[in-house]
């Protein structure tokens, strides 16, 4: 798949891996991107992109991903002012860690995980980007349906392509029942979506980052870093949001490449 004169929607484009991925597409020549995030820096990312591309490329918009109606709004204005959205990395995230079960030193009881804490990770790491990705699929879907289009057939070249963000927590990872629950949840939705969408020639990839230098990371702290994620990774560093960008966008421009892509830095979680 080309960038060259397409639309990309990137969710989570403030930070972390969505702002390195605004950054390498607009490498590649990708015509236009709506870059979404719930923070008003979106808007500074933007022109940044802007700036280094020497061109008007990125577009912000700021609101929740976990919004129906701004997701529309998104594609609605992008779509209006240029062209069907056909690259989709929704890769905004959350994390809210804590142990699943813990008991209290003083009244001796066990304190669960809280719900409402579980389904709002759940809602910004699985559900959202899942809708991001179908919002995308539909639209094109509806093109082709306008166009007396049916079964997608190789000589039409690729329609569109996603590419969502898992991680190695996927496997498990102790004080993360929330978020490793979101990312493996992905796994199922990316295969079940490429089985689908690939009739109106869509792709559907899934990668899995291992502990990479964004803020959600650092927040975790130097000491928690240094203790419990470094000794257990075989490059002895946190992988760089470019190294990850430059991987989804191999993953994106390549037809053959299908399910999952493991970007650990060789990565293993201690017993």
């Amino acid at each position: 798949m080309e960038f060259e004169g397409k639309v990309a929607v990137i969710t989570g484009a403030a930070s972390g891996i969505g702002r390195a991925v605004a950054f390498e597409l607009a490498h590649r020549n990708v015509r236009v991107m709506a870059l979404v995030d719930v923070g008003e820096t979106i808007h500074g990312v933007a022109a940044e992109v802007n700036a280094k591309a020497g061109r008007q490329v990125a577009y912000p918009y700021r609101g929740d991903v976990t919004d129906e109606a701004f997701r529309a709004s998104v594609f609605d204005s992008i779509s209006s002012q240029f062209d069907t959205v056909t690259i989709c990395v929704p890769a905004a995230g959350i994390t809210r860690d804590d142990l699943a079960v813990r008991i209290d030193k003083i009244t001796g009881k066990a304190r669960v995980y809280p719900v409402d804490r579980f389904r709002q990770v759940i809602d910004v790491n699985l559900v959202a980007p899942v809708y991001w990705a179908l919002e995308m699929i539909g639209r094109i879907a509806e093109n082709r349906a306008a166009g007396g289009l049916k079964r997608w057939q190789p000589s039409e070249g690729m329609q569109g392509a996603i590419v969502f963000i898992g991680s190695v927590s996927s496997q498990g990872n102790r004080g993360q029942i929330s978020y490793a629950s979101a990312k493996a949840g992905l796994e199922g939705a990316a295969a079940t979506i490429m089985k689908e969408a690939v009739f109106y020639g869509v792709r559907c990839g899934l990668i899995h980052p291992g502990f990479t230098d964004t803020p959600m990371v650092r927040a975790m702290g130097d000491d928690y870093i240094s203790k419990h994620i470094l000794p257990f990774t075989q490059l002895s560093r946190l992988i760089r949001p470019e190294e990850i960008a430059d991987a989804i966008c191999f993953m994106l421009a390549n037809s053959a490449v299908s399910g999952e892509l493991w970007a650990d830095a060789g990565w293993h979680a201690p017993a």
